[in-house]
């Protein structure tokens, strides 16, 4: 079992499906910490540790932002902020008149088990910024988060579709593989 410290509803429901892939159940437990500012990696870092020392047991901690190129990767680690505030019409009217929409969405995966040092775990997905919402699946930039691949952004995606290629996916399966190799030993 791996305890996953979050108060997002969204994140347990896509993790719980990529774990069922390999057969680890998953515990979503709200501890309620205060986040740092920093990179993705300081965030996931400090969460896992303060997490891990205070229930004494391993967890792991995400952190995920939307990193615009042509914004010079706003909004990166203030997504849930400027979520919250501009949401998405604002990140369009931002994208108003720019060519280049290139886009990536970045997860990172903190792990700590108690009297540990963390590990972290790197997830990436490639895309653009699509020229309005499209799709009412997923939550927060998904609407406008267009992958070429599929010709569709993930709000328009399957959770299975999405689930295959996310950013959320690729972290976690590094923590796994990582993970099922430790267990093993």
């Amino acid at each position: 079992m791996i305890t996953f410290i979050t108060s997002n509803k969204h994140k347990v429901n896509e993790a719980e499906k990529i774990f069922e892939n390999f057969d680890i159940k998953l515990e979503a437990i709200d501890l309620g910490y205060t986040e740092v500012q920093g990179t993705l990696e300081d965030v996931a870092i400090a969460g896992a540790k303060y997490a891990s020392s205070k229930l004494n047991k391993s967890v792991i901690v995400e952190d995920a932002g939307l990193f615009i190129k042509s914004l010079n990767g706003f909004p990166g680690t203030y997504s849930s902020y400027v979520q919250e505030t501009l949401g998405n019409q604002g990140i369009l009217n931002l994208m108003n008149d720019i060519r280049d929409r290139t886009a990536e969405f970045r997860s990172v995966i903190g792990y700590c088990a108690p009297n540990s040092e963390p590990k972290i775990f790197l997830g990436k997905v490639r895309g653009e910024i699509a020229l309005e919402e499209r799709g009412s699946k997923g939550f927060a930039f998904d609407p406008l988060f267009y992958v070429k691949e599929y010709d569709q952004t993930f709000g328009e995606l399957s959770d299975n579709d999405k689930n295959q290629i996310s950013h959320r996916r690729n972290s976690l399966e590094l923590f796994i593989n990582w993970y099922k190799d430790q267990v093993d030993d």
